[in-house]
């Protein structure tokens, strides 16, 4: 398994004992969100590239709406270059919500197939024109990025709703499987361990624990280190779902199963 971490910065000082101290906890990737209420993730990555020099960098996701292809050509070639070939390009068609955020930034939104080809132009001018080219992890849920993502990504992101179940895994897989012959791994979000949510899933979109669990959530582990290895070894040889990503503020939570998985 792979483990990423979700952080945001907070200040210079700090940002720099965050990434050094999730490297030593044993995370294997550093990602942050493209939003524009949180800190740039191409400007956060490069300066974690400074301070690391075998952990992997991936933006969670980069929204293509919100740049030219020629804009993340650029910055993906910069990355690579200071992280010495560590950036794994994540991206996808943009949140739901993002429509104004890309209006802010007065870059048109588009349908969402104008979206998915934007997303795929951006793909190949980074493939054709950035050296060493860089792992391309697609952001999907919906059976057409679904598939678009089993044509063009290294790697899937599931992007399942909290509640999503095992079954719904299976699905979604299922359908990037069926529409390509390529070993395309997965990743997976945590959405909390044992009564422990992000408090965005909680505050903001009024879910618990005893609900999640409830509903077989597949992204809700139990505290048990053990118990949960169990779980994410399977998944991984079921459905090449080999990668978690840990919300930030579920990494003291989360500690003992990834020194459990590291032993």
């Amino acid at each position: 398994m792979r483990f990423g971490i979700v952080l945001m910065p907070r200040s210079g000082p700090e940002w720099t004992r965050a990434v050094t101290g999730a490297r030593t906890q044993g995370y294997d990737t550093l990602m942050l969100p493209d939003t524009l209420y949180t800190p740039s993730p191409l400007i956060a990555l490069a300066a974690a590239a400074a301070v690391t020099d075998n952990m992997r960098l991936r933006p969670n996701v980069l929204a293509a709406p919100f740049r030219s292809s020629t804009a993340t050509v650029r910055d993906t070639a910069a990355l690579q270059l200071l992280s010495d070939g560590r950036f794994e390009l994540g991206i996808g068609t943009g949140r739901p919500d993002a429509r104004v955020e890309a209006e802010r930034l007065a870059m048109p939104w588009g349908s969402a197939g104008q979206r998915r080809n934007q997303l795929i132009d951006t793909i190949t001018a980074v493939r054709t024109q950035v050296d060493p080219t860089p792992p391309v992890v697609i952001a999907a849920s919906g059976p057409r990025m679904l598939t678009t993502a089993a044509e063009y990504a290294d790697r899937i992101l599931l992007a399942a709703a909290p509640d999503a179940t095992e079954d719904d895994l299976a699905r979604m897989v299922g359908t990037v499987t069926a529409h390509t012959d390529r070993d395309v791994r997965f990743t997976l979000q945590l959405v909390g361990i044992g009564e422990q949510l992000p408090t965005w899933l909680s505050t903001r979109l009024g879910h618990t624990a005893e609900k999640l669990r409830a509903a077989g959530a597949a992204g809700l582990l139990p505290s048990d280190p053990q118990a949960a290895g169990e779980i994410l070894e399977s998944r991984s040889e079921r459905y090449g779902i080999d990668e978690l990503i840990v919300p930030g503020e579920l990494a003291t939570a989360f500690a003992p199963v990834l020194e459990h998985a590291r032993r």
